[in-house]
């Protein structure tokens, strides 16, 4: 009976909370300039953010002066694929010579990046392929990247909720409108988001503790479905040299097997609907 009474009591919130982002949701220039001026956090949340983003900053720049001496002054994340080229041939030897501090280095300067959504992670995937070479590559990018999604996950499930609402008030009540259709199969439908370019794996990140989705559904749909585009990042990785744009790497042919791929995906979905109307 307790159950039942408080079952429509957090559907009633959720629907609040959903209402009061509809009556936010105003087009005129004076509700958007409202909308902007408005900053989403609090300053409990600002300060838990800043701090989480200080620690991980520490825990970076101790493993940084702990490296053996190199030429930092031509170490910098690169922004472009000329950079990414200078960038491997610095660190060639070193990586050589240093594999394990470089190993720590890498997967540190990935997750960090991962975890704040600093663009740049695919530049870092191609410099997997370049230096460690394609199954080696593929396992560092795949680790880094799930450890990355989930602090993020985690990050967004502390104080995330007022910032996504903020930013992305209609795509977070689609996301979470398909996530209620699918909760029998959530893992095949996430799998599908993963391998497909359907979201931005940003967003995905940062929202799906916002829509309930189980972190052990996210961990699992992250750790196996990122593994078809970094393969293909990782392997382009391996001829940086005839590489001339980062969107390069996905043109039609390799957007059409990621498709196929999420199609198979949550094939097992589309059949038990079948069943079903049967």
């Amino acid at each position: 009976m307790m159950h039942s009474v408080m079952a429509p009591t957090r559907n009633l919130i959720r629907d609040e909370e959903l209402g009061a982002l509809s009556d936010d949701d105003d087009d005129s220039p004076s509700g958007k300039r409202s909308k902007l001026d408005r900053f989403p956090l609090s300053r409990w949340e600002l300060a838990v953010s800043l701090g989480v983003f200080l620690a991980f900053s520490s825990g970076l720049f101790c493993i940084y002066i702990t490296m053996p001496a190199a030429e930092f002054g031509k170490l910098k994340l690169p922004r472009s694929i000329s950079d990414l080229r200078s960038l491997k041939d610095n660190l060639a030897n070193y990586a050589n010579e240093y594999p394990a501090q470089f190993v720590l280095g890498y997967c540190a300067t990935y997750i960090f990046m991962q975890t704040f959504m600093i663009p740049g992670t695919i530049f870092m995937s191609l410099l997997a392929g370049a230096l460690f070479g394609v199954i080696k590559g593929v396992v560092l990018v795949v680790f880094n990247a799930t450890a990355g999604a989930t602090c993020c996950f985690f990050l967004s499930k502390l104080i995330g909720r007022p910032l996504i609402t903020w930013l992305w008030p209609d795509k977070l009540r689609f996301f979470q409108a398909e996530i209620g259709k699918r909760r029998d199969k959530l893992l095949n439908y996430m799998l599908f988001l993963r391998i497909t370019p359907t979201l931005p794996n940003l967003f995905i990140n940062l929202a799906s503790p916002i829509v309930d989705v189980p972190f052990h559904v996210f961990f699992l749909a992250t750790l196996v479905g990122l593994i078809p585009a970094a393969y293909i990042t990782v392997r382009a990785g391996l001829a940086i040299g005839d590489l001339k744009s980062v969107k390069d790497l996905y043109d039609f042919k390799t957007l059409s097997v990621l498709f196929l791929i999420g199609f198979i995906s949550i094939l097992p979905t589309i059949l038990k609907r079948k069943k079903i109307y049967e």
